[in-house]
């Protein structure tokens, strides 16, 4: 079984995982992980398969992530961990607490509910499935080409972060994106009815974001029965960029 990409930053005794969301990358977050890094956590930057540095599978759904979770613990020899997800990697953490809360210390999931969520990535994958490397030459080519598909600038500097370097003439796509294209239906995927992790609990959720609704909080506390929902004020879905301050004191707060 390959092994997850991580990037550890932090030499503290305590671990935190952190798992990125959907064509993302563990890079999002280091200017967190050094604030955390700077409290006494060692902060393991996971890359989840398909996604930044790690492996590709065809193999793609939240039960291959909760494994790949488990193979980077017994590997890297951590007996317990707090784990931190948003959205995709919010329901990897739901799930790998539920199959093996002896690992899981506390929970941090950032704006996703264990509920099902309907396909609503396609544009954005049918752009960068339209990117045409032999052609684009420039990361301000890639941008307008992908702005016939995503009109809103900041998604589309969030996606771009993933066009690299193959070599100095060519650039590449970090992204399995022949597999993630086809990949929403699993993304929405729910938690199952009877899994609950009993350990303590964050939610997070952005004041402009609908992925929490307010019907859900039973949901919550269903599955994760010492729950905890906290609403980050002045930010929608990806709330840990969008108002980082209030992000990361509601999470100083609460451990």
């Amino acid at each position: 079984m390959e092994l997850v990409h991580a990037l550890v930053v932090g030499d503290g005794e305590k671990d935190l995982i952190v798992l990125h969301g959907f064509l993302g990358m563990g890079d999002n977050w280091k200017t967190h992980a050094k604030n955390w890094a700077s409290q006494g956590w060692r902060v393991h930057l996971i890359d989840q398969r398909n996604h930044g540095r790690s492996f590709w599978s065809a193999d793609f759904g939240y039960e291959e992530m909760a494994e790949d979770l488990r193979h980077y613990f017994n590997e890297n020899q951590l007996q317990q961990a707090t784990i931190l997800g948003h959205s995709m990697g919010g329901k990897v953490a739901m799930l790998f607490a539920c199959l093996y809360p002896e690992k899981v210390e506390q929970l941090i999931v950032a704006d996703i509910a264990p509920k099902t969520y309907p396909p609503h990535h396609q544009t954005i994958l049918n752009g960068l499935a339209s990117l045409d490397f032999s052609v684009l030459k420039s990361r301000k080519a890639a941008d307008e080409q992908l702005a016939q598909y995503v009109k809103e600038a900041p998604t589309r500097q969030f996606l771009l972060k993933n066009i690299y370097r193959v070599s100095p003439e060519q650039l590449g796509l970090r992204l399995n994106i022949e597999v993630l294209k086809n990949a929403s239906d699993r993304i929405g995927t729910p938690l199952g009815k009877e899994q609950q992790y009993a350990g303590k609990t964050l939610f997070l959720k952005g004041e402009h974001s609908g992925y929490i609704e307010t019907q859900d909080e039973l949901l919550l506390k269903h599955h994760f029965p010492l729950a905890e929902l906290v609403t980050i004020p002045r930010a929608g879905h990806w709330l840990h960029a969008e108002n980082p301050a209030d992000f990361a004191q509601a999470i100083n707060a609460w451990w």
